[in-house]
This record gives C-alpha cells, structure tokens and sequence, in this order.
C-alpha cells in the first residue's frame, strides 16, 4: 500500500470508513473514555411513500452515548433501537396480500456535526422482527416495528459541542402469510424524509482536546481509528518497508508515480478526496487458503463444525488508493471448493431438537450465484494501518442423512433452504505490529446469518415445516453466529513462502 506524506498537511476532509465514521480535524491520538454514557432518544415525524400514498410515520430513536468525550476518541453507540410506528392506512397494501405478519430492515443516514465539519453515517441492517398485523375491522392503531443492531462508531476531531442527528430513513418490509410464507411480492422498499425541519439531535456531546500522546494499538475485535486530517499534530508516518500482499515493487513504484501526478494537479486546490483506481493487471494475483470454525444454531441449542473449507483467492480484482484521504481500499473474490464443487465439506452435527430429542444430521453449505466478495478498508496516514475487512457470501444449506433418536429419517436428496441466505462475516486488524484479523496474514472473522426455511424434505410426507420450525429464524434478527478462523495465504508472486502450500488453521470456538 502507499502512503502520501503530504496528505496529512492539506485541509480536514470527511469521510465514511467502512466500520467507523471519522469526523476529522487533526491527527490526533484516541484516548480513554472521560465521561459516563447515558440513554438518548428523539422521536421525529417521518414522511414515507407507500403504493397506497404518501404516510406520516413516527420515528423514535434510541441509543446509549456518552456525555462527553475527547477529540479523536472512539464513540461506539450502544443498544440502538429504531422504532417505527405505522399507521392502519399503511398497512393496508400487506392486508391485501393476506399478511399475517410484517418484519424490517432499517437503514438510518445519521448526520455527525461537530463546529463547521459535517459528516454522514449510515446505521444499516437494523432489524426489527415479525410482529402480527391487526385484523381488519378491529379498532388498532397500527404496529411498531422495533429495529436495532451494531451501527458504526464515530470520532470528532476536534473540539467543540458535536451533535448526533437522524436524516434520511429507508425501510424494507418483509410480510409473510400464517403459514409462514412470504407474500408476493414478498418485500417493499420504501424511502423516508424527515416530514419537518426542527433541529431535534439524537445526542449533544462535549468534545474536548485529546488528553494524552499516546496511540493504544487496536484490539482484534475492535480496533481504533486514528482521525486523518491536518499533520500539525505529528510527523506523517514513513512509508512502510513491505509490500501488500500480491503487490510488487514495481506496482508500488507505480501507484506512487500515478499518486504524485494527481497530487501535482490538485496543487493550491482543495483535494477533497482524490482516489486513483489502479488497473487490475498491476496488482491483480491468485492465492489459496483454508479456513474453519463453528456455527451455532441458536434453535438447538449447539454449534456445528465448519470446514476446513478450501478457498481459491483472487486478490487486488478493486484497488483504489485515495491518498487525500489517507485510504486504500481493496476488493478481492473467494470461490469455496470441494471435490470439484463450489461448497465447504460436509459436517455432521448431533442437536436435542426442541430440548430433549437427539437429532444427528449431516450438513453442506454450498455457494451460490457469483464469488464470495472481500471489502477490505486499510487507513494509511497512521502508523498502525487499521484494517477493517468484510467478506459477503451467497450461501445454500442442504441437510441429509438425518436420524432422529438414532432413528433414520429419510429427507430425500434435497432436502435445503428454499432460497440463498447471506452470511456477512467481519473481521478487524493492524498491520504494524501485526494484531487481529488480516487477509494475508489469516485470523478471525466473525457474523450472524438467517437461515430461510426448507423445502424439498422428506419422502412420502412434508418435513419442511419440521426443519423449519426448528432451524429458521424467518422475521427473526440474524441470531446463527458464526466464527471463522483463517489461515495465511499462500500467494501466487510467493509460491515458495513459508505460508505454502497453504496450512489449515485450529478453529477457535
């Protein structure tokens, strides 16, 4: 990766990193927490376009935050909470479908303000689960949908009253009839606006000047992001003395060259952000690696094995270095192979179904539709280079060869989920000293899933609602945790590297 020592003199950007939203004026170390946190909560009134016309929407939102805190500190908000009050009239176009049940997906832009500096964050994948629609007739006012989830952190980089405050909002509605089915359609999108223009902030917060010269190094599970910005600070960190992985000396020497000439023509200009995209044959190469881990299926109450799953890589396919904004990000592809097929090995897993009966299956997950997808987020103007890392894959779960109480039950050959399921896995690192997870270096990711219901179990008689009353969480948050860990790659430009052939890793549970 490259580094451009002149960034850290030009003016404060703004910008979204992939797991933390940095507000920035300076670069300046985080420091320890300095105040007591406490519950925030604003209600708004929203404006939401359904099929049937334009509704007003009450939103509440909730979210544990500090008082105070200083400049560059890391902000995680907690117990974050959506609701969604909808009117009867909105729910009319899911009655007409015969929905018995209506679940959310809510994304909310937040807005982060500290002084003049303004910078947007986006709280995605909040979701509310299923709750029962009112019988038509009856005299309701309507449901609340209850969304909540991890959103990203923030940092102020400088001092000054900084507020938090809720923008825009989309909604993905999911209804689903009383036996369980989706609808059809199955889902509708709708986008919010803030119906008035009160300044009604989630959260005002004292950000004082950093109180400290140090920069603890980031944790495995949460690592710390410097703010970049302004170098009055501090020396701009020195170029580091080895390569990403996959990257040549000559690519470097080249994304610096393509680097210095934009930087040229930017000169007495605000740069702002300036990302180049290198071409894909500069850095482009292959790798191979294994991973393994643990699922838990939280409705059996056990975990199952996973792996050691085989993974061909291809590295660097996205690489955009933006060296304004002190960032480089990198997109890379993962194709899972067994025995010439795109899944992880068979596991068998032994569970007490609804907490008493012994039920013994074996599993496969399979991949479907195009390559797993690796977004990798590295920031550059710090001396640690914090790395955020987020692979996304289309999954299929087949089950066979199931006994029930040491009794065999015949699923029949295709016996699966009725439809792909995500499974996002995060994993979060340093690359001097090396710490957490890294993709060349290996470690752990970790993520929930929804596994959809089944169909295509059983012979002579239906049990898919057996599998799937047992296994799903349709309308349910995402409660299939999933730890993965990693080896190093074996990388094609390294063939004789200690990291190959590839190892397979120790799964930690």
């Amino acid at each position: 990766m490259t580094v451009d020592v002149r960034a850290a003199a030009r003016r404060p950007l703004h910008l979204a990193l992939g797991g933390a939203l940095v507000v920035a004026t300076a670069l300046i170390p985080s420091a320890e927490s300095v105040a007591a946190d406490q519950t925030s909560e604003v209600t708004l009134p929203y404006t939401c376009p359904f099929p049937s016309g334009p509704e007003k929407v009450e939103v509440a939102v909730k979210a544990v935050l500090p008082v105070s805190a200083r400049t560059a500190e890391t902000i995680r908000p907690g117990d974050v909470s959506v609701d969604v009050s909808l009117a009867r009239s909105a729910l009319a176009q899911f009655t007409a479908l015969e929905a018995s049940t209506l679940s959310a997906v809510a994304e909310l832009t937040v807005r982060n303000t500290v002084g003049e500096h303004t910078a947007d964050a986006s709280w995605q994948q909040l979701e509310a689960p299923a709750v029962p629609l009112p019988p038509e007739g009856e005299d309701e006012d309507g449901v609340v949908l209850a969304a909540t989830g991890d959103v990203p952190t923030v940092a102020f980089g400088s001092p000054g009253r900084a507020t938090i405050a809720p923008a825009a909002l989309s909604l993905t509605l999911a209804s689903f009839t009383e036996d369980g089915a989706p609808t059809t359609p199955p889902e509708l999108t709708v986008v919010c606006e803030r119906a008035d223009d009160e300044e009604r902030p989630l959260a005002r917060i004292t950000v004082r000047d950093s109180a400290g010269p140090t920069t603890p190094a980031p944790t495995p599970d949460a690592p710390d992001t410097p703010a970049p910005g302004e170098g009055d600070a501090a020396e701009p960190p020195a170029k580091p003395d080895r390569p990403a992985p996959g990257l040549d000396p000559d690519a470097h020497r080249r994304i610096d060259d393509l680097t210095e000439a934009r930087l040229e023509a930017l000169d007495g200009e605000d740069p702002g952000s300036c990302p180049i995209e290198i071409p894909p044959e500069w850095v482009m190469t292959t790798a191979e690696t294994y991973a393994a881990g643990y699922a838990n299926a939280v409705k059996l109450d056990g975990a199952a094995a996973l792996g050691p799953a085989f993974m061909k890589v291809v590295l660097n396919k996205r690489y955009i270095n933006d060296s304004c904004a002190s960032t480089v990000d990198v997109t890379s592809e993962v194709e899972f192979a067994y025995q010439g097929k795109r899944q992880l090995p068979p596991t068998k897993a032994t569970f007490l179904s609804y907490g008493f009966m012994p039920t013994t299956a074996t599993m496969v997950l399979e991949q479907v539709g195009p390559p797993a997808v690796v977004q990798t987020h590295t920031v550059t103007n710090t001396p640690t280079y914090p790395e955020e890392s987020t692979v996304t894959a289309q999954l299929s779960m087949r089950l066979y060869d199931v006994k029930v109480n040491g009794v065999p039950l015949d699923v029949g050959p295709d016996c699966r989920t009725e439809r792909p399921f995500e499974q996002v896995l995060k994993g979060y690192g340093q690359s001097y000293p090396p710490a957490g997870y890294l993709v060349a270096t290996g470690g752990n990711l970790t993520g929930y899933a929804h596994i959809p219901p089944f169909k295509g179990c059983g012979v002579g008689e239906n049990l898919d609602p057996l599998f799937t009353s047992a296994i799903s969480s349709v309308g349910k948050k995402a409660d299939n945790y999933t730890k993965m860990t990693q080896a190093p790659l074996c990388v094609a430009t390294n063939p004789d590297g200690p990291d190959c052939p590839p190892k397979v890793p120790k799964p930690e549970r």
